[in-house]
């Protein structure tokens, strides 16, 4: 049978995933990898050193709403392969993951470097060849295939190309000189810089479920739920970094100067909330209201807001006017924070924009420009929200990609 010859630019998750579907699918190929760097850098610091592997997320209509950008053209890929195939893959290959309370997915032995092994062994066994410290400068498309041109001086020829550079500015750069356009690359998943020295000095201070609201001019507001954490320099948490990826473009249209509104009781009407303030203040006439709350909320965080509602420290709950009420009704639900700039989610960066989607058919990855060439990963304009949703459309794409590159013929895309 004919040999094809199979080079993966990129050895993050995607890039070794589709080498190894490749190679384990069409024992003929001969797959060559090469990366720029380290291989499976952001495999090694996801989950602070556990890496979330997946999301216990087994319906794809379900999967897709995770997705900011990608989310439509993953609906069907994700009908093939999904995080029930990902955890069944990586099962079969040795690796058993566990489910954590939020859905989360990790490797049992919380180390992220048993994926690392998992995936470098048996990408080898497979007889992948992986070449680090090999950047690529320039691809050609010619009537063979590819003439891929490495930094060194080598040359490389491909019947078939997969771009799995991740966010990388040179992938970018590649794909356009296959003729390929970039939705333009923008931060996602990202904390947010409050100026408020009394919020920072409630670092530390978690709330398990607020609402969390964005408006911007002409368009409908953003808005997300869940916990949410103060930081020495402002806001973090699942609801922020939820909100900072669905938010991420206009976000940093608006150079990351807005107003968040936050309400830290969702679970309450304004009138009940305002009803059981009434009652604290008739029950408790004597106690000051910044010592006393029955609400769930940590006490340094409603001194906080009792302070901002412009209610004394020394302020008793029989001195409390109406309008005071109304004041700290409205801080405790519709509290305005004035954003002024991002921060970084750990390490765990992530990015919209890429390739753009309707360019690639997403049965097989190829290419509708390119005949030959392929794309997985986060070269694509896809992201998702943390929880282990970007490595799932990684593994997908790649998985996809990989079935199809190693077949003898495949439709000329036009």
């Amino acid at each position: 049978m004919q040999s094809l010859q199979i080079v993966v630019i990129g050895g993050g998750a995607a890039g070794f995933f589709g080498a190894i579907a490749c190679a384990e699918a069409h024992p003929h190929t001969h797959i060559t990898l090469l990366e720029a760097h380290q291989p499976l850098s952001k495999v090694r610091i996801s989950g602070g050193g556990r890496c979330n592997v997946t999301h216990a997320c087994f319906e794809p209509a379900t999967l897709v709403q995770h997705y900011p950008r990608g989310g439509k053209a993953l609906r069907g890929a994700f009908s093939r392969f999904q995080p029930r195939d990902t955890v069944a893959w990586f099962a079969k290959h040795g690796v058993v993951l566990k489910t954590e309370a939020d859905g989360r997915m990790f490797p049992i032995s919380d180390d992220s470097g048993t994926i690392m092994d998992c995936l470098i062994q048996t990408a080898r066994q497979q007889g992948v060849q992986i070449y680090t410290g090999a950047p690529v400068t320039s691809i050609e498309r010619n009537a063979k295939g590819f003439a891929v041109q490495l930094k060194s001086g080598q040359m490389l020829t491909a019947d078939r190309l997969l771009l799995a550079t991740g966010s990388s500015s040179k992938g970018y750069e590649l794909a356009k000189s296959l003729g390929h356009s970039i939705e333009p690359p923008v931060p996602s998943l990202f904390t947010f810089t409050i100026p408020d020295p009394d919020l920072r000095a409630l670092a530390g201070v978690a709330v398990e479920s607020v609402q969390v609201r964005l408006r911007f001019p002409n368009q409908k507001p953003l808005e997300q739920t869940g916990a949410l954490l103060i930081t020495h320099w402002g806001f973090s948490g699942p609801a922020i970094l939820k909100l900072s990826a669905w938010g991420a473009r206009v976000l940093y249209n608006q150079r990351y100067q807005v107003t968040l509104q936050v309400n830290w009781l969702p679970h309450y009407q304004y009138e009940s909330l305002r009803q059981q303030l009434f009652e604290f203040k008739q029950q408790q006439p004597k106690r000051t209201v910044v010592a006393h709350s029955e609400f769930e909320l940590p006490r340094r965080l409603w001194q906080y807001l009792v302070m901002r509602a412009g209610i004394a420290s020394e302020q008793r709950w029989a001195e409390v006017s109406k309008q005071e009420i109304h004041q700290l009704v409205q801080e405790l639900q519709q509290g305005q924070y004035s954003v002024q700039g991002k921060g970084v989610f750990k390490d765990e960066f992530v990015t919209c924009g890429g390739v753009r989607l309707k360019e690639v058919d997403f049965k097989t990855m190829e290419s509708r420009l390119c005949p030959g060439l392929y794309f997985a990963g986060e070269i694509l304009d896809i992201d998702g929200v943390t929880g282990g949703f970007n490595f799932q459309s990684a593994w997908t794409t790649g998985w996809l990609a990989g079935q199809a590159m190693g077949r003898i013929s495949y439709s000329q895309a036009g």
